[in-house]
């Protein structure tokens, strides 16, 4: 993990704390904190999934209406202030389009859809010119039927420039094809696909590569161990595994002597 004090310091300049509706849109226009060009290497976003997530406002959370909504093709979704990188009030109850969401889940893919923020703009209705909202969000929680994969709600979190967000992050595994340990006749024992942290707004990363290129037979990564943007706080212990290069399979029984 790397250390550069300035942003350090930046980091520890940031408040937790909730804003109005207008100040977390006034705020979506301010000057990033951070950048992903502070430190070279690291993965971006790609421009190819900027994409503003259309709503409509919702009367109220009953069952009743959920239902309704979901046969008319539209998503029961929830967005809130964040607190302490997570949900906390002036919820705004929405509904936000079936098809549009199931576009982003097939696109991005369920992991990564949820460390990647967008631009949530709230209507009138979805073909009216009224906005009643429009801010940055991350989609926080992504609810799919355990039988048939149909989305039944999303929640997302509001982020503004100064809000640290505690995000699940993909994690993506390079390198395998020359691992010394895999090309010996190992296996990777992949212990941890996502890794969280707390990540201020404007450096939330898609994803972490994970470089497996120099692992041997016995080898393995900790947390501690991934390349990530300094201003990244670890929630979990940094000794805690990532993966390892285990010893070779048996794909076979010996065969018997006559």
């Amino acid at each position: 993990m790397w250390v550069v004090r300035h942003l350090v310091r930046k980091t520890s300049a940031i408040r937790y704390r909730s804003l109005s509706h207008a100040a977390a849109a006034a705020l979506h226009h301010e000057p990033a904190l951070f950048s992903y060009d502070d430190v070279e290497g690291l993965p971006k976003p790609d421009p190819k999934f900027n994409e503003t997530i259309f709503a409509v406002p919702r009367i109220d959370s009953s069952k009743r209406i959920r239902n309704k909504e979901r046969k008319a093709g539209r998503v029961p979704s929830i967005v809130f202030e964040q607190e302490n990188g997570q949900e906390g009030g002036n919820k705004r109850l929405i509904s936000v389009k079936n098809t549009q969401i199931r576009k982003l889940i097939n696109h991005v893919g369920y992991s990564f859809l949820l460390s990647r923020l967008f631009v949530l703009e709230v209507r009138g209705d979805f073909d009216s010119d009224e906005i009643i909202e429009k801010v940055r969000v991350l989609p926080r929680k992504l609810h799919l039927h355990s039988g048939t994969d149909a989305v039944l709600n999303v929640t997302f979190l509001r982020a503004p420039s100064d809000a640290l967000l505690k995000v699940d992050v993909p994690l993506v595994y390079r390198g395998e094809d020359v691992c010394p340990g895999l090309r010996k006749g190992s296996y990777l024992n992949t212990i941890k696909r996502t890794v969280r942290y707390r990540c201020p707004a404007d450096i939330v990363p898609p994803y972490i590569e994970v470089d497996l290129s120099e692992l041997d037979v016995g080898q393995k990564l900790v947390m501690g161990d991934l390349k990530v943007h300094p201003a990244l706080q670890l929630l979990h212990s940094p000794d805690q595994p990532v993966c390892k290069i285990m010893g070779a399979r048996v794909s076979q029984e010996p065969k018997k002597s006559k």
